[in-house]
């Protein structure tokens, strides 16, 4: 095994500990909070929960192929196998992306302010965003349950053109003019939801700024304890959005030039891999900062230090 090769096999490995061990500590915690701590349970919560568990299979069917491969495992997937994982991996991504943006414009309306036009919008939450992420759900099944039938295991690992990039996987139509159809769906249906998480956010931006602006000018310390827990969440998803557009453009870019490049970059599958699972690895972490159940555990175990700390001192 080359160096490079096993310096990747490391990233790869550590990001899929990290990136599942994350998500699924966040999973338990609000499995936890639903069930013992109710009064800590808020609407928004159910959908970082759904972020969670798309984000787990994200990284899993994602990096696991590109593991192996770094390994040099020959035929790990078949025809079969390269259907199944694709489309839990295409339809999962998806979903990480919709649950995103549904969480973008949930608190873009839920930080409206009540003279606004949208305010109306806050009271129609609970129903329209249940509906929109049952909706994705069945419009990433249409999508990627369709694709996958072009989807079969790679028989020439050396062979040039356009096509799939996947470690063990290509495209029915490698090399032909017209494979590019198999990524134009996906990009137009990627960036309908992209677009619409960079207008929620530049809103909730431009109020924030406003928001600021009116406090420091009223100097208010009661206007400013009020704001801060939606300041908090309001922050914690401005963050997401943002690592979110970024790394997605970034994922794209190599994704594309993979597919069209004519001569092949040894381990580029590895390597966007790393980069696709970059959000959802870091993403439950974003959440946990803000998480109250874990800024009330923090705070209480912040007590006991200093009053074990007090008692040592005294004695």
């Amino acid at each position: 095994m080359l160096i490079s090769t096993s310096v990747l096999s490391v990233f790869l490995i550590s990001q899929l500990c990290v990136g599942v061990i994350g998500n699924t500590s966040l999973f338990v915690l609000y499995i936890y909070t639903f069930f013992f701590k109710p009064h800590f349970k808020k609407l928004i919560d159910l959908f970082f929960l759904h972020l969670t568990i798309a984000n787990i299979m994200t990284i899993i069917f994602t990096l696991i192929p590109d593991i192996v491969a770094t390994f040099d495992v020959p035929n790990f997937l078949d025809d079969v196998s390269c259907k199944v994982v694709s489309c839990i991996y295409r339809i999962f991504r998806g979903l990480s992306i919709s649950t995103t943006c549904i969480l973008s414009t949930f608190q873009a309306v839920t930080v409206t302010p009540s003279n606004s036009q949208w305010v109306w919008l806050k009271h129609k939450l609970s129903t329209w965003t249940f509906a929109f992420l049952l909706c994705s759900w069945f419009i990433n099944l249409a999508i990627y349950g369709y694709m996958v039938e072009t989807v079969i295991a790679k028989t020439n690992f050396s062979h040039v053109g356009n096509g799939y990039l996947h470690a063990y996987c290509q495209n029915r139509n490698f090399g032909n003019k017209n494979s590019g159809s198999f990524l134009s769906i996906i990009f137009m249906h990627d960036l309908l939801y992209v677009g619409i998480m960079i207008w929620t956010s530049l809103y909730m931006v431009i109020l924030l700024y406003r928001h600021r602006k009116r406090a420091q000018y009223l100097h208010s310390t009661s206007l400013s304890s009020q704001q801060s827990p939606e300041l908090r969440a309001t922050h914690s998803i401005l963050l997401l959005v943002s690592c979110f557009v970024i790394l997605y453009w970034l994922n794209n870019f190599i994704t594309l030039y993979g597919f069209y490049a004519q001569t092949k970059i040894p381990r580029l599958e590895g390597i966007n891999s790393f980069w696709a699972t970059c959000y959802p690895t870091i993403c439950p972490f974003l959440i946990m900062k803000n998480n109250k159940l874990i800024l009330h555990f923090t705070s209480s175990f912040s007590a006991v230090r200093m009053t074990c700390l007090q008692r040592a001192r005294h004695g």
